[in-house]
C-alpha cells in the first residue's frame, strides 16, 4: 500500500504544471509622438512676485522660438501641461525636441520692469515619468 502512494506522488511531481499567468498581448512604443521638457524660469525677484502663468510661458517660448527659428521655430506646437511656482512643463513634438530645447537654451531672456528673467531646461525626455520628481532630486544630497 506504501508503495502505491508513492508511485502516485511521483506521477503528480513529473506531471507538467499549468501556468498561472497568460501574456495577452505586448505592445512596445519605440518612438513616442510627443516629447516632454522641465523648464525653470531663472531671476532673483521672482519671489517678490506671483511666479510664472501659462501666457507668460507661452511668450517666453514664441520669443525663443523667433528668435532662434524664426517663423518656423514660431510654428512648432506647444502644450502647456503645468505651472508650478518658477517651474513649467510642456509637451512638444518628438521631432521637435533637440530644436526647441536649442532655442529655448540660447534665448536671452526678457527685462521687465528691471527684472531680467531667463529660461533655464531643467530636463527633457520622452517620457513624462522621467522628468516628474526631478525638481527635488538635488535636496535629496544636500539638506
Amino acid at each position: 500500500m506504501a508503495s502505491d502512494a508513492d508511485t502516485s506522488m511521483a506521477a503528480v511531481d513529473n506531471a507538467p504544471k499549468a501556468k498561472k499567468s497568460y501574456e495577452l498581448a505586448k505592445f512596445v512604443i519605440k518612438a513616442p509622438p510627443y516629447s516632454y521638457a522641465h523648464l525653470e524660469i531663472s531671476n532673483a525677484e521672482l519671489s517678490k512676485r506671483e511666479g510664472l502663468d501659462a501666457l507668460q510661458v507661452k511668450a517666453y517660448c514664441v520669443a525663443a522660438l523667433n528668435q532662434f527659428l524664426g517663423a518656423t521655430g514660431m510654428a512648432i506646437h506647444l502644450d502647456i501641461l503645468k505651472v508650478e511656482g518658477q517651474n513649467c512643463w510642456l509637451r512638444v513634438p518628438r521631432d521637435d525636441l533637440g530644436a526647441f530645447a536649442a532655442a529655448v537654451t540660447a534665448w536671452q531672456g526678457t527685462t521687465q520692469d528691471g527684472i531680467h528673467s531667463v529660461f533655464r531646461v531643467r530636463g527633457c525626455s520622452d517620457w513624462l515619468g522621467a522628468l516628474v520628481g526631478q525638481q527635488d532630486e538635488s535636496k535629496l544630497w544636500t539638506d
